[in-house]
C-alpha cells in the first residue's frame, strides 16, 4: 500500500495574538485538514475580537531569511498568502515564490479586519497586484478586495459578480483561478464564483447567523491550500475547504473568546463536547 505523503503547507501572513486570524488560525486549518503547517511571519498586530490596535510590519530582510531558510531545508507543496504589510515584504514574498515555485500558491489579498480597521496601506495595493497576483494559482478576494484590486466600486447584486471576476483575471497568470467571495452580499445564501475565465462554478451556502466570523477569509484560504495537494481539481479543494469553513462556523458557538466578533471552530471534528 502506497503511503500518503502528508503535504507541507506554508502560510506567509501576519499574528493574530487572538489566534482567530492570521498565522495562528492558518495553522489551525492546516492540521486540522490533514496537513503540516509552517510559518513565516510578515507582520504583527495588536488585535483581539474587537480591534486592531497596533500593526508592526517584519524587516523585509527578516522576511527573506525566513523564506530562504524554510525553503532550502523543507519541501513545500503550497504556499497561503495572507497579510502583506510593507511594500519591500511584498517583494521578498514574489522573489521567493519566483525562486523555489511551490506548486500551489493561494493568495488571500487581506485589506481590512472585520473589525473594520485597514490592514493593507495604500502604497501596498499595486504592489500586491503587479508582483503577486501573476504568481497566485487562487486568488480569494471578497468583493471590497475585488473592488479595491479592480479599481471599481464595490457591487452590490450577485448579477454582477461575473463582470467582476472579468476585470480581475487579466491581472493573474493563464493558469489561474480566481474565488470570488459573495458574503458581503444580503440574502439566506452566500454565493461564491469560482473561474478561471473558462470554467464557472457558483457554490451557494446558507448563511449562518453569527457574529463568530473573525479570520473566515483566513480561514478558508489556507484549507484551500491544504486541500489543493490532495484533490484532483481546483473545484473539488474550492469544495471541501468551503465546507470545512461551513462547518467551522456553525461550530464557533462551542466557543467563548472575546467580546466581538469571535473566532470559528477550527477544531470542531475533534472537540466538539
Amino acid at each position: 500500500m502506497e503511503k500518503t505523503i502528508i503535504p507541507n503547507v506554508l502560510t506567509i501572513a501576519g499574528v493574530d495574538p487572538s489566534g482567530g486570524a492570521g498565522v495562528l488560525a492558518d495553522i489551525k486549518a492546516i492540521s486540522a485538514l490533514g496537513g503540516y503547517g509552517c510559518g513565516v511571519i510578515a507582520a504583527l498586530t495588536a488585535q483581539n475580537t474587537c480591534a486592531v490596535t497596533g500593526v508592526c510590519p517584519v524587516p523585509a530582510s527578516f522576511v527573506r531569511d525566513q523564506l530562504e531558510t524554510l525553503f532550502e531545508d523543507v519541501r513545500i507543496d503550497a504556499v497561503k498568502i495572507g497579510m502583506l504589510s510593507d511594500v519591500a515584504v511584498i517583494e521578498e514574498v514574489a522573489q521567493a515564490l519566483e525562486r523555489y515555485r511551490p506548486r500551489f500558491v493561494v493568495l488571500d489579498p487581506v485589506m481590512v479586519a472585520k473589525s473594520g480597521d485597514r490592514l493593507l496601506p495604500e502604497n501596498c495595493v499595486q504592489a500586491l497586484k503587479t508582483k503577486l497576483l501573476p504568481l497566485a494559482t487562487v486568488l480569494t478576494p471578497n468583493l471590497p478586495e475585488a473592488a479595491v484590486l479592480a479599481g471599481e466600486t464595490e457591487i452590490t447584486q450577485e448579477g454582477q459578480m461575473q463582470a467582476l471576476a472579468d476585470k480581475l483575471l487579466p491581472l493573474m497568470g493563464k493558469d489561474s483561478w480566481l474565488l470570488l467571495k459573495g458574503g458581503h452580499l444580503t440574502g439566506t445564501k452566500v454565493p461564491d464564483l469560482l473561474t478561471n475565465g473558462e470554467v464557472n462554478v457558483v457554490f451557494k451556502a446558507d448563511r449562518i447567523e453569527t457574529k463568530n466570523t473573525h479570520g473566515t477569509g483566513c480561514t478558508l484560504s489556507s484549507a484551500l491550500a491544504t486541500l489543493l495537494p490532495q484533490c484532483e481539481t481546483v473545484p473539488e479543494a474550492v469544495e471541501k475547504a468551503k465546507k470545512y469553513l461551513w462547518e467551522a462556523i456553525s461550530h464557533s458557538g462551542d466557543l467563548t473568546v472575546g467580546h466581538g466578533h469571535g473566532p470559528v471552530h477550527h477544531f470542531y471534528r475533534f472537540l466538539t463536547h
